[in-house]
């Protein structure tokens, strides 16, 4: 069984907020739990952010396609603009210290990208006359199956008094 809900909004940072809650209300129907929430959450933040900075190159300058389906084992999210073009392969890794001291050290450019693959199963970008597409697949978490009953106790035996 799939579920799908679509909508658009305008390419603004202050709607980025009701991007997510969009896609969030799909991420609780599909049952994640917070930590997967979080995820979710942060992935779209930073698909819409990028959409506007790179491809809408600023607000108000093109509208974000949203949509969320629930299919199989997959929670997609699927963001579509008619922005410039973007191909993610040009945007190089991250060098990220490990050294918590050196974190002002951390360069600009390319850690969106790099946290959405982090906390996504999959990333997946398509770009054809119609715009830029991202693909964002989680796996749902596995249902829990009806815990097993206990075999039912032995009926007591009736025992003759002597």
């Amino acid at each position: 069984m799939s579920r799908k809900r679509s909508t658009v909004f305008p390419g603004r940072y202050e709607l980025i907020g009701q991007i997510c809650d969009f896609v969030l209300a799909g991420a609780s129907e599909a049952g994640f739990d917070p930590d997967a929430t979080f995820q979710v959450n942060l992935a779209c933040d930073e698909a819409c952010t990028n959409i506007i900075e790179h491809a809408y190159n600023g607000e108000d300058n093109g509208e974000i396609f949203v949509s969320w389906e629930i299919r199989d084992n997959s929670f997609i999210i699927t963001l579509h603009d008619n922005g410039e073009p973007f191909d993610p392969a040009a945007v190089p890794k991250p060098v990220i210290p490990t050294d918590p001291a050196q974190i002002n050290q951390l360069q600009v450019g390319g850690l969106g990208l790099h946290l959405m693959r982090k906390v996504m199963d999959d990333v997946h970008f398509r770009f054809d006359d119609n715009g830029n597409v991202v693909i964002m697949t989680k796996r749902l978490p596995p249902r829990s199956a009806p815990a097993p009953r206990p075999p039912a106790a032995p009926a007591p035996q009736e025992q003759e008094e002597t």
